[in-house]
């Protein structure tokens, strides 16, 4: 499968550099279109229909997020060298949101996970039945963890979520490199978020289906989950076995 990209920015040595920076860490993504402003972008988009696009969000014409809103199938990346866009740009659906000026190691962690995303739909397990919390038909699934850090608050974008563990007292949000903790219990989140993405492995743990790489039945007859982004094994309850009764 080919990757292809789309790259906006209406900066043109900013534009080029990034171009640059893709090719090298990068060189197997195919980069179809080079835009200078929203509506080229947008045209360009319904031309190529690109699997990724990096979208600066301040541009002439259209700016990032409206062109994001034209985009529903392209995994979506904000360049800017503006941090209060964030929340609407997760709000969005975005993959991720980066400042300029980009690293190389910043860069590395978004193709890392683009291309993890990109390959993770040929999943060996089935999705969970749907459950008696589910969200409502009218009702958003939640997009956002408030998580309070002293007297501030961090706000963590559900898409960054690897899982959810808890014990008597506090939910421990587990991201790549971050852990947070929150008092809202697995049942109250298991039926705020998207049940087709996040999936309830035990009373305890509710994961990122996205994370899981590979489920093993161990020597004892029970499922062990390797994620993708964290280095513990998550263990699956008997309960929930059948989750994975393909393996």
């Amino acid at each position: 499968m080919t990757i292809t990209a789309l790259v906006a920015d209406d900066e043109l040595i900013l534009l080029q550099g990034l171009c640059a920076q893709l090719k090298r860490l990068w060189p197997e993504l195919d980069i179809v279109a080079r835009a200078c402003n929203g509506v080229e972008a947008m045209h360009q988009i319904e031309e190529f229909e690109p699997t990724i696009a990096f979208l600066d969000v301040k541009m002439p014409g259209l700016s990032g997020l409206e062109v994001a809103d034209a985009a529903p199938n392209c995994h979506v990346v904000f360049v800017t060298a503006y941090d209060e866009f964030a929340i609407e740009a997760f709000d969005k659906q975005a993959h991720d949101y980066l400042l300029k000026p980009v690293t190389d190691e910043r860069l590395q962690k978004t193709i890392d996970r683009l291309r993890s995303r990109i390959a993770a739909p040929a999943m060996l397990v089935n999705p969970p039945p749907q459950s008696d919390t589910e969200l409502a038909p009218d009702s958003t699934p939640l997009q956002w963890i408030r998580a309070s850090i002293g007297n501030s608050v961090r706000l963590i974008a559900v898409d960054k979520v690897c899982y959810f563990q808890s014990d008597e007292k506090y939910t421990a949000v587990k991201t790549a490199d971050s852990e947070f903790l929150i008092r809202t219990p697995i049942k109250e989140l298991f039926g705020r978020l998207d049940q087709k993405r996040f999936w309830l492995v035990s009373r305890s743990t509710l994961v990122n289906a996205e994370e899981i790489v590979q489920a093993t039945r161990t020597e004892t007859g029970r499922i062990s989950l390797l994620l993708k982004s964290r280095p513990e094994q998550l263990a699956v309850s008997r309960n929930f076995a059948h989750l994975f009764k393909q393996m």
